[in-house]
């Protein structure tokens, strides 16, 4: 050994605040030559995944942590058995004369630059070189740009970052697609790794801890590629079309009985139904949800002084149909929630026509019954057809014409409770609201606090049709409205 060599401690540079990080992946072992920068393990906070780089040249000796457990800024990583002239600084020039043969003698693991040390130990020296060019004598042949270096047996472990530029920049592999790749579940020497194969991160299933794409993981997949049929990698070379989106990150299958005792309930209809058109909606449409709450107490005192009459008429006079009728109102100031994206994405159909859609709790599951030209109904009227379709959805006898052709959905969970939720839009549509339990609040009110009976509101809408400032506009205008009742009882022409 050589007398100057000497033992290197690695340790977990300054990590802010942050304590008992996890450690996911080692990338050494004792025996590995590493060089500068080279990643020794990979830590995950809950905020990002890092890296954690070898301070040293040489020969790893011992790692002192391992795949599973936490470490703290300070911690030792690992042990380096370090040559002092291999951690010296690069030399900016070699010496005048007698350099070049010692240079061309010394074997692979001398202390040579990252740069040189992947050469082959006996790969012949170069053409003669006079002694005014010293330093190109140990530059091994050429190879081409981009390509990683031939790595032999005990070749220095060079970083990553020093292999060439990302492949997709490249011109001879297939291009990444990279926002895939950016969603992938990787630390980021993988992605590195990945990087200089031309690996598609979106397309590699990770079997790593908390299913994080792993080293080994892309070297399957990459032998798993050279294993399909020859006309496969000119397939590979074409881009994948623009159009197609990743598919969704799959939920791993579980064992549960091996936790305890369980069963089986299979989902009724409605949720088979409903179920896949919900995950539709809420990963093809850019939802936002506006906050905000209306005062409804002179409604309640109104609607209680009306209860006795509309019960006589064979009426059952419920918040929710003054609710519709202030949403119809709201739907012709705003015609823009009122509209659908047209299939090219480029116009709105806006309708002329006013069909509620309202969420009703089923033994079998939630239904959206829609209530027919809403806006030729007056409140009693909407009252009715409310109790009528809820009934009908209940029993399981509702027809399918009778879900068809909504406009604007409302989703009131006030006879259950909650001060707020967010409601997924009903495809087509490009907004839903949804209602929450109302409840006695003091409000400051003319240099005093009053009780007042407050609804909160939640309106989810279409970022691509309706902006922020509409939507807040929007649902200011409701709470005026239910704050003002009278004007809900109006005559419909």
């Amino acid at each position: 050994m050589n007398a100057a060599a000497s033992v290197v401690e690695v340790r977990v540079p300054d990590m802010g605040n942050f304590k008992d990080v996890a450690v996911i992946d080692v990338l050494v072992k004792p025996g590995d030559n590493i060089a500068i920068d080279t990643p020794l393990v990979t830590l995950e906070s809950d905020k990002a995944t890092m890296d954690v780089p070898s301070t040293a040249v040489g020969v790893v000796e011992k790692v002192h942590t391992s795949k599973g457990g936490t470490v703290n800024t300070g911690d030792l990583i690992a042990t380096v058995r370090a040559d002092g002239a291999a951690r010296a600084p690069r030399p900016a020039h070699a010496p005048a004369s007698g350099a070049p043969a010692a240079a061309a003698a010394t074997p692979t693991r001398a202390p040579a630059a990252p740069a040189a040390a992947p050469a082959p130990a006996r790969a012949p020296a170069p053409a003669p070189a006079s002694a005014s060019a010293p330093a190109t004598a140990a530059v091994p042949p050429a190879r081409a740009p981009g390509a990683p270096p031939a790595a032999g047996r005990g070749a220095v472990l060079t970083p990553r970052s020093l292999l060439g530029v990302p492949t997709s920049y490249r011109s001879d592999l297939a291009p990444i697609d990279e926002p895939g790749f950016t969603r992938a579940h990787a630390s980021p020497s993988v992605r590195r790794f990945a990087r200089e194969l031309g690996v598609n991160l979106a397309q590699v299933s990770g079997h790593g801890f908390k299913d994080r794409i792993t080293h080994d993981d892309v070297k399957a997949f990459v032998k798993g590629t050279l294993a399909t049929p020859a006309a496969a990698p000119a397939s590979a070379r074409a881009p994948a079309p623009a159009s197609t989106p990743a598919p969704p990150p799959l939920v791993p299958a579980v064992d549960y009985s091996q936790f305890g005792p369980t069963t089986v309930e299979p989902l009724s209809r409605i949720q088979r139904i409903s179920g896949p058109r919900l995950q539709a909606s809420w990963t093809t449409i850019p939802h936002v949800t506006q906050f905000d709450e209306a005062d409804i107490t002179e409604l309640e005192q109104l609607r209680a002084s009306l209860k006795e009459r509309a019960q006589a008429a064979g009426v059952k006079l419920t918040p929710l149909a003054f609710i519709m009728r202030a949403c119809v109102k709201a739907l012709q100031e705003f015609p823009r929630f009122n509209s659908a994206l047209a299939a090219d994405g480029a116009n709105l159909i806006v309708r002329k026509y006013v069909h509620m859609g309202f969420a009703a709790d089923t033994p079998n599951g939630l239904v959206v019954p829609v209530v027919r030209d809403a806006d030729r109904k007056d409140v009693y009227e909407l009252a009715r057809h409310l109790g009528q379709l809820s009934d009908k959805a209940r029993a399981g006898k509702l027809p399918p014409t009778d879900m068809q052709g909504g406009c604007f959905t409302i989703s009131s969970l006030g006879g259950i409770g909650g001060t707020a939720f967010t409601p997924i839009i009903n495809a087509p549509e490009v907004a839903i609201l949804g209602v929450s339990r109302a409840a006695m609040r003091p409000v400051y009110r003319d240099l005093t606090f009053v009780p007042r009976l407050m609804l909160p509101l939640s309106l989810s809408y279409d970022h691509r049709v309706i902006d922020g400032a509409m939507a807040a506009r929007f649902t200011t205008w409701l709470a005026q409205v239910l704050a003002d009742p009278r004007g809900l009882l109006e005559a419909v022409p």
